[in-house]
């Protein structure tokens, strides 16, 4: 019997076009962490996509007048009141898109505490993955938020590609991602989530989420 109150995940989709494989990177992380949710525990677990295209109006709106539409509004509740974030941006110069970081400018730095989270991010070539390091985790640690160690980077060639014996996949990387913010919701170890039946084994090490969160306590 489920509980009454539902385990809510949240992504954010910074995606431009449509179809767009910002979004379709954020469904994938989405349902991955779903599935291992819905596994793992027995309470309902509702997912919800945030797409910044269609608040692009809103969003520059109030940054200028400092009041939000009813609908930005909403997006910022559901995402500070997630169980669990997924933030996908697609790489513009080399970084986060100016959307995406116009969104999350509209967020209390204090609102994302503790806040377990995945980042991830598209582009043409697998040149710019050093984005999630360099832009995205900064930004979170800013927003004291927990990111999970797996960070997903979706260049064109890797659409469709399951790797081979030397590189993880695509699809391997997300259910990685997926199951270590399961587990970070749960209060386990996010290595549990590698270790998982199904889950590729990391190379990275791998902090336990408890121990994030009293460091982030600790500042």
């Amino acid at each position: 019997m489920f509980a009454t109150t539902p385990l809510r995940v949240v992504a954010v989709s910074a995606g431009l076009g449509q179809p767009s494989s910002t979004r379709l990177l954020a469904d994938r992380l989405a349902a991955a962490t779903r599935e291992r949710l819905a596994a793992e525990q027995d309470r309902h677990v509702e997912v919800h996509v945030i797409e910044l295209r269609d608040l692009a109006v809103d969003i520059a709106n109030h940054l200028v007048s400092g009041f939000p539409s009813a609908g930005l509004r909403e997006a910022i509740d559901a995402v500070t009141e997630a169980d669990a974030l997924i933030a996908v941006t697609p790489v513009f110069t080399a970084s986060y898109s100016g959307l995406f970081k116009s969104f999350f400018d509209l967020i209390d730095h204090t609102a994302l505490t503790g806040k377990p989270v995945v980042i991830a991010a598209t582009g043409g070539t697998a040149r710019h993955s050093l984005v999630l390091e360099h832009a995205l985790r900064p930004l979170f640690a800013y927003l004291r938020a927990i990111t999970v160690p797996t960070s997903v980077y979706a260049a064109s060639e890797d659409w469709g590609s399951s790797g081979d014996e030397y590189t993880e996949g695509l699809p391997s990387r997300i259910r990685r991602a997926g199951g270590e913010l399961a587990s970070a919701v749960l209060g386990r170890t996010v290595s549990e989530a590698s270790r998982a039946p199904g889950l590729d084994d990391g190379e990275d090490a791998v902090v336990p989420f408890e121990q994030q969160l009293a460091d982030l306590r600790l500042d």
